[in-house]
């Protein structure tokens, strides 16, 4: 198990713009030859937009991105043609494949901060595609076929347990509150990578609330 603190992720976004961006693998100019995927998992970013911040209309590929919000809305734009407001609770997918353009912006009054995750695909190319699933259950896998990994979100109160998932490789993060993972206690922003997972728990120090990536292949 390889822990990682949320001290350690690399700063990067635009402040002054409202913009404030947090790196758990190599993101931009951050570059480590050590950390630049664990499985299928490409970037793990912490974001907070200001109102009236975003991002403004930038390119992806070959990448399935996968955001989740903890506080405000979240408005999404693509070149296919979608347009909709990502809330808390929200599970939200761009398949980018060949390649797709899009916009993230805070329309809203009050600040925004989400968890921005991308996989790499099993096989480059293909079609974009979107997708979200309002109010996704505690405790209900989604399906990422084209990287082969399933997201658990668990909600979970103090003192309760939650089986971390027996794969090859395992990404643990802690949206809200302390968590104990084996021996080590993880708290906001902290997260772990959990190779040939057998049999380990995740038992809830406080009120939590956890992204876990369930991962079969490199």
């Amino acid at each position: 198990m390889d822990v990682r603190r949320a001290d350690e992720r690399y700063p990067g976004g635009d402040p002054e713009a409202g913009i404030e961006s947090r790196h758990a693998f190599s993101f931009g100019p951050h570059y480590d030859p050590d950390n630049l995927r664990f499985g299928a998992l490409l970037a793990c970013n912490e974001e907070r937009l200001a109102p009236g911040a975003g991002f403004d209309e930038h390119p992806h590929s070959h990448t399935e991105i996968v955001t989740w919000v903890t506080e405000g809305e979240l408005t999404h734009r693509d070149s296919t043609g979608h347009e909709t407001v990502v809330r808390a609770g929200d599970v939200q997918r761009l398949s980018s494949a060949g390649g797709v353009r899009h916009v993230e912006r805070n329309d809203a009054s009050v600040p925004l901060a989400f968890v921005q995750m991308w996989l790499a695909p099993r096989d480059p190319g293909g079609d974009p595609a979107y997708e979200i699933v309002r109010g996704i259950a505690d405790s209900t896998p989604y399906a990422v076929p084209e990287a082969g990994a399933l997201l658990h979100v668990r909600r979970l109160s103090p003192g309760e347990r939650t089986a971390v998932p027996d794969a090859a490789y395992v990404y643990v993060h802690v949206v809200r509150g302390w968590v104990r993972l084996g021996d080590r206690e993880l708290g906001p922003g902290d997260a772990a990578r959990v190779t040939d997972a057998d049999g380990v728990e995740a038992v809830a120090v406080t009120g939590a609330e956890t992204l876990m990536w369930e991962m079969t292949r490199t």
